[in-house]
């Protein structure tokens, strides 16, 4: 049998008359035969040499942090960690600790907040989780040439642009709904010449004292701190004073008065957008501010001044409070918008501001407040109360959410 045998060139050999032939590689294009072999102990050796994929399992304290974030809590309107009042979370021996630190005061609604949570959470953090809700409450950013007033973390303005509205009413309503949540509060009338806070306080015929004859030392009713223009003088005598002395007088209350270390001080403004709400707005550090109105055009068209008056001079509005809502008929019930409806509303959906609650036109509500013992203190549990206090949360959690003030972290350098 004839053996053919080619040369490396592929020629014949001329010398021996065979055709050699040498190996070749295998063309790249081939399938099977080495080539495939090759391939497959290429792969099976890749495979041999990748580590094992090991899937952890989700921590709890993760799964308990993703439950959270699909809550929304009352008066934040937000869930606590986008909130960032998550302060910690932690499981041990079973038992999740869950440990939330709010920026407002919480004492009248640690339950409905303890409640929401735990059904929330349903059976990620376990049958009984520890769900502890307490307060924080710090100083809040104020106009950029203020700091807040020593002792005093924020100031909240309550306006309305107009009078007759039931402004003073808010404000006292509001500052003993804070105190009954276990806040610090304060009340400052800065209605020089319509001062109604001593009346409504039960303070009215007793003066403040000073004992350095420099600076006044607050009253104090229900559990709140107040001094008002209606302590200085007799119920009848008028406070007949120019621009400037009225400004001087409301810079002296709120600046030169001893306030204990207060979360709050409510100052209950006077109606308009002159000398007096300009020196608020100069000299005293505000934290936020409140527009109070009734749902009555003639009382919005004010409202909205006030809302532009704080809008220029850079504080910020925390929301609206339409008061005089609507009357319910004491003998059958029927509900009366007397003064129009939706009108608070509209304005806050037109500045973009929270509707922070509506308060119904009662009798009660006036006669309590004319008496010195306001809704939230002589009917804690009444509708009135209720609504007053969940106006009050509303506004001091939304001002929680707001920047803190650092100005006092640094040190006051002097040059000599």
């Amino acid at each position: 049998m004839a053996v053919l045998v080619k040369s490396p060139s592929g020629d014949a050999d001329t010398n021996t008359g065979v055709i050699r032939s040498t190996p070749q590689p295998p063309s790249p294009n081939r399938q099977g035969g080495v080539l495939t072999a090759c391939c497959t102990m290429s792969r099976l050796t890749r495979l041999h040499s990748v580590k094992p994929v090991t899937i952890m399992p989700v921590s709890p304290e993760k799964d308990i942090e993703k439950a959270l974030e699909s809550l929304e809590l009352p008066y934040l309107r937000s869930d606590p960690v986008s909130a960032g009042v998550v302060a910690g979370i932690s499981v041990t021996d079973d038992r999740a600790q869950i440990d939330l630190r709010f920026g407002f005061p919480v004492d009248s609604c640690r339950g409905e907040i303890t409640d929401l949570v735990q059904e929330g959470l349903g059976g990620v953090a376990g049958d009984n989780p520890d769900i502890g809700v307490r307060s924080k409450i710090v100083a809040h950013e104020v106009q950029a040439t203020l700091t807040p007033i020593e002792g005093v973390k924020n100031i909240i303005a309550i306006a309305s642009g107009k009078g007759g509205v039931g402004k003073s009413t808010v404000t006292v309503n509001l500052a003993l709904a804070l105190a009954a949540a276990g806040a610090k509060v304060g009340v400052l009338d800065a209605d020089i010449y319509g001062p109604s806070q001593a009346r409504m306080l039960g303070s009215d015929g007793e003066q403040p004292v000073s004992k350095d004859g420099k600076r006044f030392e607050p009253l104090t009713r229900h559990g709140v701190f107040m001094i008002s223009a209606g302590n200085l003088f007799a119920d009848e005598q008028p406070a007949v004073w120019r621009g400037p002395m009225a400004t001087r007088a409301l810079t002296q209350l709120a600046l030169e008065t001893n306030w204990p270390d207060l979360d709050y001080l409510l100052v209950d403004m006077p109606p308009g957008t002159g000398d007096i709400q300009l020196t608020l707005s100069q000299k005293i550090p505000v934290a936020g501010a409140i527009i109070v109105t009734t749902p009555q055009d003639i009382a919005l068209i004010d409202a909205r001044k006030g809302y532009r008056m704080f809008e220029k001079v850079n504080v910020p509005v925390l929301g609206v409070v339409e008061n005089m809502s609507t009357f319910v008929c004491p003998a059958c019930g029927e509900v009366t918008a007397l003064f129009g409806e939706g009108g608070g509303a509209e304005m806050a959906a037109d500045y973009e501001l929270p509707l922070l609650g509506q308060v119904p036109l009662n009798a009660d509500i006036r006669a309590q407040t004319d008496s010195g013992s306001p809704s939230v203190v002589a009917d804690p549990d009444g509708p009135a109360a209720r609504e007053f206090t969940n106006i009050a949360l509303n506004a001091a959690a939304l001002l929680s959410l707001r920047k803190k003030d650092y100005k006092k972290a640094f040190p006051k350098v002097v040059v000599e």
